[in-house]
């Protein structure tokens, strides 16, 4: 389910509930019940998942009144702060505003290239909006999830998707899969560097566990190859034939599941092979 349109998924217990896909229901939150619509139909899975908010009940129309407002209170909000941020002269941008309609609250996140005082600019959205006003000043990726966008990837954002945490991510990572260590190629739309370097890389760091090295003389149906590399999203393979300097693309499978059994048969090798070879290295199969 979600709470904006296009915006992150939440998951949750229906409970005794059988919401369809389109109906709102009342969600549990830290501000209390909130309206969400529902885009997946409960369905049972056979994993154990725990956690999860149950859903309190199904919306009613006072609910989605009260949603319809909160709407044009955070519509009024945004252009009220826009104007009262050009006046005051701050270097600042709306990045999204909440409405709070139990206590009469609106919060507006905004990011600045540094600390801002802007006191006497809550003192004027106050007065504006007739109510409290927090201001909260967001991080590059933090203003990258509420925003959202499409990625280098062509899809949306992971941030602003299912991503529930940032975690660190390091250069280290992108070295390990091999990608260039341009600025432009590895950085995501917040400008820091991509989300997906740290949950792809124990991907890699398993493939790069199973695989042979870069380099490694393999014997094959076709003849004698070496690896060449591998594309580990794609679990294919590249290898130059010996033979006539041919390049062939094969399944990754087909190269780790015989060296799996070579090793176990004959023990840890040296390297292996797409068609198991008793040994590392056979006559008329060099490296370059």
């Amino acid at each position: 389910m979600t709470f904006t349109d296009r915006g992150r998924l939440y998951y949750a217990d229906p409970g005794s509930l059988t919401p369809a896909v389109g109906e709102h229901v009342l969600y549990p939150t830290d501000e209390g019940d909130e309206v969400a619509q529902v885009m997946w139909a409960p369905q049972w899975t056979s994993d154990d998942v725990g956690g999860l908010p149950v859903l309190s009940a199904m919306a009613t129309a006072e609910d989605l009144a009260a949603l319809d407002a909160g709407r044009k209170k955070r519509s009024v909000a945004r252009v009220a702060a826009k104007r009262l941020i050009r006046e005051h002269g701050l270097p600042m941008k709306v990045a999204g505003v909440d409405h709070v309609l139990s206590d009469n609250r609106t919060v507006i996140y905004f990011s600045a290239p540094h600390r801002v005082d802007f006191r006497s600019l809550v003192r004027d959205l106050g007065a504006t909006l007739k109510g409290r006003v927090e201001l909260r000043q967001l991080s590059a990726r933090d203003e990258a999830r509420i925003i959202g966008g499409i990625g280098s990837c062509g899809r949306e954002l992971c941030c602003s998707t299912f991503l529930v945490d940032f975690e660190p991510v390091s250069v280290r990572m992108a070295k390990d899969q091999d990608l260039p260590l341009n600025p432009l190629r590895i950085s995501g739309a917040c400008g820091r560097l991509m989300c997906c370097l740290k949950y792809e890389h124990p991907l890699y760091q398993d493939a790069r566990d199973s695989m042979p090295e870069v380099g490694s003389c393999l014997s094959t149906p076709e003849g004698d190859a070496t690896l060449v590399s591998y594309n580990v999203p794609g679990e294919t393979a590249v290898l130059r034939m010996n033979s006539d300097g041919r390049r062939t693309t094969c399944a990754m499978a087909s190269v780790c599941s015989s060296r799996k059994s070579h090793d176990e048969f004959y023990g840890n090798g040296e390297v292996g092979s797409a068609v198991a070879s008793p040994h590392g290295s056979e006559p008329g199969c060099t490296t370059s």
